[in-house]
């Protein structure tokens, strides 16, 4: 019993198409483990192997609805189970939304509702309605997202299960060469190939922008000083605006020539300034390409 009570689980139900999607991912970027449409029946066999993690997994959350509906007539027998064995804390999330806004949702995303009968969205949303009336009744927190926009759904749920009310960003400082190709996952490109270069000084070209020598060559010249005041300035007024509109991660690409000095030495120059104000990392893709 002892091991269950650090345990905080989370049972994500409610109306299909109310954003149990958005609601399990964004539960997902603020650290559960998620599992999306388990069988009730499995619930305690899952926190079972929850428990036998030592610790490793104490948030989970689980998607539980009625595309399973076979199942779902287990699922209160199921957390009677963890009350009276685990002494588990667990809340359960249910999202609904109006009959006219779902309905939209679905002609939207031209999907069947998994309990139409007539082939009409309303028919089986009437049927979904009833059926959840009981769990609704149990649950911990509603949200009615009739009015809602994913990311102020996410920002209600971060409000809610997050740690602090609002978990900080990740943003990736991700240097590269142009002459290897622009990353693809990068959200934002700098150019820092009109600084001067390394390369061209004969004892630094085989060292890195992480080797001080290199790092306080590149760092020593004024338009590098300019460029990392305004381009401090830039991302200081960025990064705020992103994180409102719930992005949980941010890359930013530092590019110069071959990706070994210059980019390196101002990627790693920009995690140590912005470390104290979001949950910053620092990569390097072609770092060792010239070796």
């Amino acid at each position: 019993m002892d091991a269950g009570k650090g345990i905080n689980l989370v049972v994500i139900t409610g109306m299909s198409g109310a954003g149990k999607t958005v609601a399990v991912q964004s539960l997902e970027d603020l650290g559960f483990f998620c599992i999306d449409n388990l069988p009730p029946i499995l619930l305690p066999k899952f926190v079972e192997l929850l428990e036998q993690s030592k610790g490793k997994l104490r948030k989970a959350a689980l998607v539980i609805d009625l595309r399973g509906r076979e199942f779902f007539s287990s699922l209160f027998e199921s957390l009677d189970t963890l009350e009276k064995h685990h002494g588990i804390h667990y809340q359960i999330l249910f999202l609904e939304a109006s009959d006219q806004v779902l309905v939209r949702r679905y002609k939207e995303t031209r999907r069947r509702h998994p309990l139409s009968r007539d082939g009409t969205p309303l028919d089986g949303i009437l049927q979904e309605r009833k059926l959840l009336e009981e769990i609704k009744g149990r649950a911990h927190h509603i949200i009615d997202t009739s009015h809602l926009k994913p990311n102020q759904l996410k920002e209600k749920l971060a409000a809610r299960f997050g740690q602090s009310g609002r978990e900080r960003m990740t943003v990736t400082f991700l240097s590269f060469g142009f002459k290897y190709g622009v990353p693809i996952d990068v959200d934002l490109v700098f150019d820092v190939r009109f600084l001067p270069n390394p390369h061209y000084v004969k004892s630094l070209r085989p060292h890195t922008g992480k080797d001080s020598d290199v790092y306080e060559y590149v760092m020593k010249w004024e338009q590098t000083k300019q460029f990392i005041d305004k381009l401090t300035d830039l991302l200081s007024f960025l990064l705020p605006h992103y994180h409102r509109e719930g992005k949980t991660q941010l890359v930013v690409g530092i590019g110069c020539t071959g990706g070994k000095h210059r980019s390196v030495a101002i990627a790693e120059h920009l995690s140590r300034v912005f470390s104290e104000r979001e949950s910053c990392r620092v990569a390097h893709r072609d770092i060792d390409k010239d070796a």
